[in-house]
Parts: structure tokens; C-alpha cells; sequence
């Protein structure tokens, strides 16, 4: 792994002029308008490992870096379904970029949640905060006066090359033993690798490595995970900004795995509709695809997975907002979302692996492909701790746990 030598801070991190007052439905349509262009460049995308610099400036210009910033630092905060429609919008067109945008920008309503006022007013300090998240402890951590050293690399930091900031753990001695340490490292201090691209699919998305070498001040750090975080005695994001940032940490990621397979079939069944306008069948009687009732068959079946998938998601984010904005989320309710969310994601994928794949033809998956991309893409959103550990068995388990009041 060696330093990259783009998209390394300096101009690339720093914001613009801000989008000024946008209404949720401008958000969405900018983003709907910037989509076409995203579907044109995927190759494009996937080679540098990230989207380009030209696309960065078109999402800050819309106001795509602000939805989940608090008003009070000059941001849009427009809630939960409207960034979610962001980033199924963009994922429907590129995968990569979807996730890209979305585990960088996401970490805004963490951040704005967990973290006090003095310093949210540093890590908000123009308007934005583009910090992707890793989940996994790494590094070392050493106390200094007014704060921690910390030295190590961090992998999987998904938005990396446009980041303000990065939020990660580590382990510091506790009475206990090691325990985690959530923290929030500025740009200066640390360097994204170049170490992304050679993976099955999302190639595109931003997910290098960071190395870190500096002190982060002692308010940048909580003794906590970010999955775990115990807001039980109120957060200081509902008393600065309200409702909206009082807890629903847990669920707010999971549904970030939801509406990636979501879009990503979307896109699947895009491509499938395309190649069923576009393409013969094999087998006698020769026609169109739109016309045999085999590929009719298939494509209906795939369509109404999509569909379920899409309907279980949007309910569940209506759910997370009428929580948030009424008794709040407790675990439990966190933890019921997180298997609804595994079931929107297995619909998507049986929609994709079980049926649109298959019967595509071969040719629709040849390198570079987009079904063929979107495959990828999809299969590497699988080995995905969120997905592959948490929603596939943790969730599950902790959920009964958490209704019948049994003890782990």
C-alpha cells in the first residue's frame, strides 16, 4: 500500500460556495438529473476507484454534502427519506458512486448525534461533513495532553478520497480490558492509500485504506462504538438540533445496506428491461424477448422482488421517521428494523443472482457489462460486514433477545 498521490486534501477537501436554501424535492431532482451521466462514466469510475472531481463539485453544488447537516452550521437537514432517495437514485445509476456518496456523507448524522456542540461547530465549521466510517478497531492509541495519539491504518474508509474527516475505532485499556474507542480524525492528520480497485466489484468506491499518524483532541473521541452507543441519558445532537439527531444510530446504518441492494437492483432490472427491448431470444420460435413468455415470466417475477423490496424499504424508513420524530428508537425497534432490512436486502439479491443473472444471456455479463458490473457490485455489498455478520445472524438474535427480555 503507498500514499496516493490524488485526493489527498488540500483544495480537493475543502467546500464550496454552499447550494444556498434547497427544498428536499430540489435535492432529489439534482440528483435525478445528475444520474444519466453517472450510468455513462462507470467504467470511468470503477479505473480511478472513485468518482470524478467534476462529480464531487456537481454534488456539492446541488447541496448533496449538506442533507444531513444540522441548519445551525449552514446545512440542508432535510432527514432520513430524503438522503435515502439520494443515494438510491445515484446507487440505481452507479452503483459505486451510490455507495461512495453515501458512506461518506452519511456519518453527517452520527456526528451531529453523538458529538458536542464545540465540536461539532469545528467538524461543521463550512457547512458539510464528508466522513466515511470503519467499524472495525485498528491502530494503536496512545493519551497525550489534551488528547489521543493515533498511529495504524484504517481499511474500508468508503468516500476516503474526498473526505473532511474520518471516524474510526480503536482499542484503549479500559477497566475491563481493551475496549472501543470511537473517534473523529481531521484531514491533516492522516493519508489516503492507494490500495482500492483489485476487488470483485466496487472498484469505484472510494473504500481505500487510511493511514494515521496525530493527536485527535479528547472531544473528537467517545469510549464507545458506533453501534453501540448508549444514548439512554440523551444525546447532545436532540438538545442542539432536534428529534432528528436523538439516537438511531444502529438502524440509520443498516438502512444504508438496504437502500445500496436496493438500487443495485433497480439497476439490475434496468438493464434487464433494456436487453429484453433490444434483444432476440435463442431458442426457437426466434422474436423478440418482449414478446416470449418465458422472458415475461422472468421479468415479472424479478419485478415484483425489486418492488417488495423497494415498498419493505421506504415503509421502514417512514417507521425510522415517525419514531424519531415521536417516543424515539429504542433497541428493540432499532434491532426489528435491522431484520426487516435483511429481508429487503435478500429479496433484492434473489431478484438479481436468482433470475435477471441467469437469463440475461452470456453476453450481458462479459467484463464490463453492466449486468455484469451490477453482479460484482452486488456480491461484494454481500461480504460487507453490516450484511454478511450483522444482518445475517447478529440482528437476527439480538432482536429475540432484546423481545423476550433474555439475558446474552
Amino acid at each position: 500500500m503507498t500514499p496516493s498521490t490524488e485526493a489527498t486534501g488540500g483544495p480537493r477537501a475543502a467546500a464550496g460556495p454552499g447550494p444556498g436554501a434547497r427544498t428536499a424535492g430540489e435535492v432529489v431532482a439534482a440528483a435525478a438529473a445528475l444520474a444519466p451521466g453517472l450510468r455513462e462514466r462507470q467504467e470511468e469510475t470503477e479505473k480511478r476507484t472513485y468518482y470524478a472531481e467534476d462529480t464531487h463539485a456537481a454534488f456539492d453544488e446541488a447541496g448533496l454534502y449538506r442533507i444531513l447537516t444540522p441548519r445551525r452550521y449552514g446545512g440542508l437537514e432535510l432527514g432520513l427519506g430524503t438522503f435515502m432517495e439520494v443515494v438510491l437514485t445515484l446507487t440505481r445509476a452507479c452503483p459505486s458512486t451510490g455507495w461512495m456518496y453515501c458512506l461518506g456523507h452519511a456519518h453527517a448524522h452520527a456526528a451531529a448525534t453523538l458529538l458536542p456542540a464545540g465540536t461539532q461547530e469545528r467538524l461543521f465549521a463550512d457547512g458539510r461533513l464528508i466522513c466515511p466510517a470503519t467499524v472495525g478497531p485498528s491502530g494503536t492509541a496512545a493519551r497525550v495532553p489534551g488528547g489521543w495519539r493515533l498511529d495504524g491504518v484504517w481499511p474500508y474508509c468508503s468516500g476516503s478520497p474526498y473526505a473532511t474527516h474520518v471516524m474510526g475505532h480503536t482499542l484503549v485499556e479500559g477497566p475491563d480490558g481493551p475496549a472501543p474507542m470511537l473517534f473523529v480524525a481531521p484531514r491533516e492528520i492522516w493519508t489516503r492509500l492507494d490500495d482500492w480497485g483489485s476487488t470483485l466489484g466496487l472498484r469505484g468506491s472510494g473504500s481505500h485504506s487510511v493511514e494515521i499518524h496525530g493527536v485527535v483532541p479528547e472531544d473528537h473521541t467517545l469510549p464507545t462504538h458506533l453501534s453501540m452507543a448508549d444514548l439512554s441519558g440523551g444525546a447532545p445532537g436532540a438538545e442542539l438540533h432536534g428529534a432528528f439527531y436523538a439516537g438511531g444510530l444502529m438502524s440509520f446504518m443498516v438502512l444504508e445496506d438496504a437502500v445500496l441492494a436496493v438500487g443495485m437492483a433497480r439497476a439490475a432490472l434496468d438493464e434487464y428491461e433494456e436487453l429484453m427491448r433490444t434483444r432476440s431470444t435463442i431458442f426457437p420460435p426466434i422474436g423478440p424477448r418482449t414478446a416470449d413468455p418465458d422472458f415475461q415470466r422472468r421479468y415479472g417475477e424479478a419485478a415484483g422482488l425489486v418492488g417488495a423490496a423497494e415498498a419493505a424499504f421506504r415503509h421502514t424508513v417512514g417507521r425510522w421517521e415517525e419514531l424519531a420524530a415521536g417516543p424515539g428508537l429504542s433497541g428493540e425497534e432499532e434491532l426489528r428494523i435491522a431484520t426487516v432490512c435483511r429481508e429487503i436486502v435478500r429479496l433484492a439479491w434473489t431478484a438479481v443472482e436468482g433470475h435477471l443473472v441467469p437469463t440475461a444471456g452470456s453476453s450481458a455479463v462479459r467484463a464490463g457489462a453492466r449486468m455484469e458490473r451490477i453482479w460484482r457490485d452486488m456480491s461484494m455489498l454481500h461480504g460487507h460486514a453490516g450484511v454478511a455478520v450483522f444482518l445475517s445472524g447478529i440482528a437476527q438474535r439480538e432482536y429475540a433477545r432484546a423481545r423476550f427480555g433474555a439475558a446474552a
